[in-house]
């Protein structure tokens, strides 16, 4: 859906997911390679399990474990992650086209070279996100917890980050346009502070980082 932009910057479009009726899904584990349309996973363990270059089309993941479940190159399109939780789970390279994601706990989760058009992140926590490299288009982060997020050399346009904290986040090397940060409390930077440019931030986050964007920049600030 689109949005009109706020003092100039691009708001994101937000997906809009209508699952039509589900069937449960009665296997175990995944298919590398597999074809899940319009079915619902609830509460499946799917702990180690091998889905790479799977297909998700009008799906739901509800209260499922992904602890090392492996994604790498899958599509998940239209579909809604709820309740998620996991500790490595691998969407290297993957695809998220129009999709939800509410209140996930996953740690190390690795998104590097993936692609993420109209997607909404909602509350729960993520530390260690990596997405070095990654394209995210039309996306927003919002009331969730981002802990130590690696955004080296990814490109991210038409991003928000609304009631979302951001912990200890690296831009080394990202490209960045219309990215609304004004939203993110605390918004703490460890590096790339140069490869902010594209993005708009408060007067107040402005005097918040002003010590590590001086020193980022080896001004000397004294008297």
């Amino acid at each position: 859906m689109a949005r009109a932009a706020r003092d100039g910057v691009k708001a994101a479009r937000r997906p809009e997911v209508r699952l039509p009726h589900l069937e449960a899904y009665g296997g175990e584990g995944l298919e590398p390679d597999g074809d899940y349309d319009g079915l619902e996973f609830a509460g499946t363990d799917l702990t180690g399990a091998d889905g790479a270059g799977a297909r998700f089309m009008d799906c739901a993941l509800r209260g499922c474990a992904l602890d090392g479940t492996r994604l790498h190159h899958a599509r998940v399109l239209d579909s809604v992650l709820a309740d998620v939780r996991g500790v490595g789970t691998d969407l290297a390279e993957s695809t998220l086209r129009d999709v939800e994601v509410a209140d996930p706990r996953l740690g190390g989760v690795q998104l590097h070279g993936a692609v993420l058009e109209r997607v909404v992140i909602r509350g729960g926590k993520i530390d260690y996100l990596n997405l070095r490299g990654a394209r995210l288009r039309d996306v927003v982060f919002t009331g969730c917890v981002l802990v130590e997020p690696d955004f080296q050399g990814a490109r991210l346009e038409r991003v928000e980050f609304t009631d979302c904290a951001l912990k200890g986040a690296d831009f080394t090397g990202a490209t960045l346009t219309d990215v609304d940060l004004r939203g993110a409390a605390p918004l703490e930077v460890t590096r790339g502070y140069a490869s902010l440019s594209g993005a708009v931030i408060s007067t107040a986050q402005l005097l918040d980082l002003a010590p590590t964007l001086a020193a980022a920049l080896g001004l000397r600030v004294e008297g």
